[in-house]
């Protein structure tokens, strides 16, 4: 069977289309990170914006999600280890949680690091729509988002990059 050029030349824009598309959705963005305001669970606020100069995790997850539930334990040890040079995590539970569940998980498992509910999905949104959890956002001190995982992070890969910016504003 012999291919007519037309095709081939179909097949091939397709093809490089589904590949930029891959390249586009898996590289990390270095793309500013949304300005987005969080209420927490204490009931604080924080903007986003109002943490620039620090490296932040931003962690959507959910209680149902058992690789959410397995991945806190991880998150808690960074966050203790590294929040005192200025690091921040900010879990992010989704808007179909119920919100005595999120406390309930928060104090159950010791999670030391501050917990906002997406009650109407604009955190969500803002940062593409999250579909999956846990999905996980690493902002740069100077705002960038750096690195973005769909599923558990390597906390140890994810830690040697969080204490490279720490080293170089003088804070690790």
């Amino acid at each position: 069977m012999k291919m007519k050029p037309r095709d081939l030349i179909i097949g091939l824009v397709v093809l490089g289309l589904v590949g930029l598309a891959g390249w586009l959705w898996l590289a990390p963005s270095g793309n500013a990170a949304p300005n987005v305001e969080m209420t927490l669970l204490d009931g604080k606020t924080v903007d986003l914006r109002e943490l620039r100069g620090h490296p932040v995790l931003i962690n959507f997850w959910a209680t149902s999600c058992p690789g959410c539930v397995e991945e806190i334990p991880h998150l808690a040890k960074l966050y203790d280890r590294l929040s005192p040079q200025g690091f921040e995590i900010i879990g992010v539970a989704m808007s179909y949680d119920v919100p005595s569940q999120v406390r309930n998980m928060q104090q159950d498992r010791h999670i030391p690091y501050p917990i906002a509910i997406d009650h109407t999905d604009a955190i969500s949104k803002a940062f593409g729509t999250i579909r999956l959890t846990p999905t996980s956002f690493l902002i740069d001190p100077q705002g960038r988002v750096v690195y973005q995982k769909i599923g558990n992070v390597d906390v140890h890969k994810l830690a040697a990059r969080i204490e490279r910016m720490l080293k170089k504003q003088g804070n690790g």
